[in-house]
């Protein structure tokens, strides 16, 4: 059984344009997102899934630098971008993570991934749900796991713009096996993703104050570091998630 992350990643972000490809602490924002994702045992594989557009000649480029699979596809039509991604690599099981997620902890994806390959009943296991009465995790160690035959219905039976443009609403909406897991301690009010210059400055300070040319910090590590300084929660504080739009 063939495990593949699939992270989808492209320059032209709306709020804060080649966010990805960002200098942060001597490397990429993408490398540093994929050098996190490589700690995770659980996965055997990952793959960048970007677009066909020219400006993402650029993502190429960086996936082939840290020595990983590319594969580019359709910028409107993320699902179908993903479904062929995942089948091009001959996934079995797809793990969904985002390239704005620098501060992905492998320790909670193998956990998720882990959970979802035991219980082998789930069409989705998920710390992600954009409903916050079911989030613990902070925003930005995102993890999403389903697999490949339930990626591929959704691919197949998803009409609706919105769920093309995006990855899993098709399956969140037609499925009674989705679960949400949770942490012990509620720390869903922590916005650790990047989407906005505000992002860019509390994940620069997290980065200050633990990275050391190794990533060797995980959750409750960056949990000690807000504990010492809670002053970092209000850097963005007030910035809110893009809201997903059903059309």
């Amino acid at each position: 059984m063939k495990t593949v992350a699939i992270i989808q990643a492209r320059m032209g972000s709306t709020r804060l344009p080649g966010k990805i490809l960002i200098d942060l602490m001597g490397k990429t924002v993408l490398q540093h997102v994929i050098e996190r994702v490589q700690q995770a045992k659980s996965i055997d594989e990952i793959v960048i899934a970007t677009t066909t557009l020219d400006q993402d000649d650029a993502v190429v480029e960086e996936a082939i630098k840290c020595g990983v699979k590319y594969f580019r596809g359709s910028e409107a039509d993320v699902l179908a971008r993903y479904y062929f991604a995942a089948k091009a690599n001959s996934a079995d099981v797809v793990v969904r993570i985002t390239s704005d997620c620098p501060l992905i902890d492998p320790l909670v994806t193998d956990n998720i991934v882990n959970f979802f390959k035991n219980e082998n009943i789930y069409d989705i296991v998920t710390n992600a749900s954009s409903d916050l009465g079911t989030r613990t995790y902070p925003r930005g160690l995102d993890t999403e796991v389903f697999s490949f035959d339930v990626l591929e219905k959704a691919y197949k039976q998803a009409e609706k713009q919105y769920q093309r443009e995006h990855v899993t609403p098709y399956i969140y909406e037609n499925s009674t096996q989705v679960y949400y897991y949770k942490y012990i301690v509620d720390y869903s009010m922590y916005r650790w993703t990047l989407d906005t210059e505000e992002d860019f400055a509390l994940i620069k300070e997290i980065y200050s104050h633990l990275y050391r040319g190794t990533h060797n910090f995980y959750l409750l590590d960056i949990i000690n570091v807000f504990n010492d300084h809670p002053e970092l929660i209000g850097i963005n504080q007030h910035i809110e998630q893009k809201k997903l739009i059903a059309n």
